[in-house]
């Protein structure tokens, strides 16, 4: 395997990585034509400043530029023809005396949806399920140990539109999807996080946004249910659901321990400390979010979260512009609109280390897979004793007060603030 900047990546034929390329200029959701920032920078840079570029951007792996991983031809093949993107890359750690390396392949995919919104509901849910299957295939051809979907992957984005037609989509958690799902999990062995409107036909059909978590013999191992949800501009979910009940669960799969801290939760720092609190190894965000509110933000959250706790963090963000037949309007005093934005994809791993691979496309649908080694979450929680070093019963004292109704903040002011001179 060879480090993604020894060369410059355009003259690869090995298809390992896929080389950086301009898109057409008119291409909707693109960089400046180009697939990503990164292909960007490539493009733009002579090797040598690309070489150090990418250094600062996306990190050193144990001291190392991060290596790409061989994709099997078939997965390749599946990429040409379906036009997704295709990426891999392996997380290595330091070779250890006591223990063995714990090596786990984990994709993630983003998507557009498959029909505009004005076709038939059971049309729309089917042509993504039509739409995903290739790509969940070559995941599949490629070895992978885990996988997970984007937030809400079995319908269009409509939360945004607070009509409750769309309702409809919502289905319990062993419905078609995970019906669906199940088949690829047993026939490649396969843990797969299926994020989905959740309809819950136990509690007087409350719905949910959840993930559901199907085991690689395609059994159902649990479900986690959103944490935070945003009330934020076109953001309006609690039209749909309310703040999960399910706590901060982690899943001890075969493969190892995962969680799942759905979209908005990424900006609540607590809520990715809880999941590390509880154990987890890998946490993934699937996530549908759009580049005027947010694309800042994403490349920093998940990797800060993921150097903070000493896991892995897999990023995933749905892609393209999804137009509803109604208009509606965010509250902001803006007009009306049909849309709610460019949902830029982006999807990446970060790791404890610091490290982080670069970015899918921005307006493909794209598969993004890593070999990541676990032992690193303990080395780095050996190296830098974050776990070991927080102060957490001052952190609990500190929020027992602030629930209280009587809380007062611990501010020490200088005596002259509030005096008269004269």
């Amino acid at each position: 395997m060879e480090r993604i900047e020894e060369k410059d990546l355009a003259k690869r034929e090995n298809g390992e990585v896929e080389a950086a390329r301009p898109t057409s200029s008119n291409d909707a959701g693109s960089i400046c034509g180009f697939d990503s920032l990164h292909h960007l920078l490539q493009a733009s840079l002579p090797p040598h400043l690309f070489q150090e570029v990418s250094r600062v951007l996306l990190g050193l792996n144990c001291g190392k530029p991060l290596e790409s991983l061989p994709i099997p031809e078939s997965a390749k093949e599946l990429s040409l023809k379906q036009d997704f993107d295709l990426q891999a890359y392996c997380f290595h750690a330091d070779k250890e005396i006591l223990r063995e390396p714990r090596v786990v392949r984990v994709a993630l995919i983003q998507n557009s949806i498959a029909l505009p919104t004005t076709a038939s509901f059971l049309d729309q849910k089917r042509a993504i399920f039509e739409k995903l299957k290739p790509i969940i295939n070559a995941a599949g051809a490629s070895g992978v140990n885990i996988l997970c979907l984007q937030e809400a992957w079995t319908m269009p984005f409509a939360f945004c539109t607070r009509e409750k037609r769309w309702c409809e989509f919502a289905e319990p958690v062993d419905g078609e999807s995970t019906q669906f799902l199940q088949e690829f999990a047993r026939k490649y062995n396969m843990v797969i996080v299926s994020p989905i409107l959740e309809r819950d036909l136990k509690h007087g059909e409350t719905m949910w946004n959840t993930a559901v978590v199907i085991g690689n013999h395609g059994n159902i191992i649990g479900k986690h249910r959103k944490n935070h949800i945003p009330r934020v501009g076109d953001f309006n979910e609690s039209t749909y659901y309310m703040e999960g009940n399910t706590g901060h669960p982690v899943f001890e799969t075969i493969y190892g321990k995962i969680a799942v801290n759905i979209c908005y939760g990424r900006h609540h720092p607590l809520n990715w400390l809880a999941f590390g609190l509880n154990g987890a190894e890998i946490v993934f965000n699937p996530s549908a979010t759009v580049g005027e509110l947010s694309e800042p933000m994403w490349p920093i959250e998940a990797r800060n979260a993921a150097i903070a706790s000493s896991y892995f963090v897999g990023s995933i963000n749905r892609v393209g512009t999804e137009t509803f037949p109604n208009p509606f309007t965010s509250g902001d005093g803006k007009p009306q609109h049909s849309d709610f934005g460019h949902f830029y994809g982006s999807s990446h791993f970060s790791a404890p280390d610091a490290s982080c691979t670069p970015s899918l496309s921005r307006h493909r649908d794209g598969l993004m897979i890593s070999d990541m080694d676990l032992n690193l979450c303990r080395q780095l929680k050996d190296k830098w004793g974050f776990r070991m070093t927080g102060r957490y019963e001052l952190y609990k004292e500190m929020l027992a007060r602030y629930v209280e109704p009587q809380f007062e903040p611990q501010i020490i002011s200088d005596p002259s603030v509030h005096k008269t001179f004269h």
